[in-house]
């Protein structure tokens, strides 16, 4: 059935214009049509910005999986011990865990001391505490001891 067919038999039976009837019905199918597809349309989200970094900058930085288990001298140049972790606390503050004393691994004293008390080289082989101690002073500091979240 072409649209001349439709048009008479609709103005057969409605007695209104074939043309004004027929394009107000086929607006309204399309309106049908249309609808769904506008409601799976992803509206924008509320403006957000992305801050944009150096990636190149960011790469010259330290991996802390490469950090943790590296030995830690003091300013005399005595080791002291090394990088259990490191932590971010929820003012996205970074501290260095360090273990002082012990053997392999087993029985030392976590201290926590600011990231920013250490002077990384720049191949990150070695790391220096700038606020000085020795191991016998570190271990009278108060202990460090993870929180359950952290474990």
């Amino acid at each position: 059935m072409n649209t001349s067919s439709l048009s008479q038999s609709y103005t057969a039976c409605s007695g209104e214009n074939p043309s004004r009837s027929w394009i107000l019905s086929m607006i309204a199918a399309l309106s049908l049509v249309a609808l769904p597809i506008a409601a799976l349309t992803p509206t924008p989200a509320t403006s957000q910005t992305v801050t944009v970094v150096d990636v190149v900058q960011v790469a010259q930085g330290y991996r802390a999986s490469k950090l943790i288990g590296t030995k830690v001298r003091n300013s005399a140049n005595e080791e002291i011990g090394a990088i259990d972790d490191l932590i971010v606390d929820q003012q996205k503050v970074l501290y260095a865990i360090l273990q002082v004393g012990g053997f392999l691994g087993l029985g030392g004293y976590l201290v926590a001391v600011p990231y920013e008390n250490l002077q990384i080289a720049d191949d990150g082989k070695t790391i220096t505490l700038t606020s000085g101690g020795s191991k016998e002073e570190l271990q009278q500091t108060q202990e460090f001891k993870y929180g359950e979240q952290q474990k």
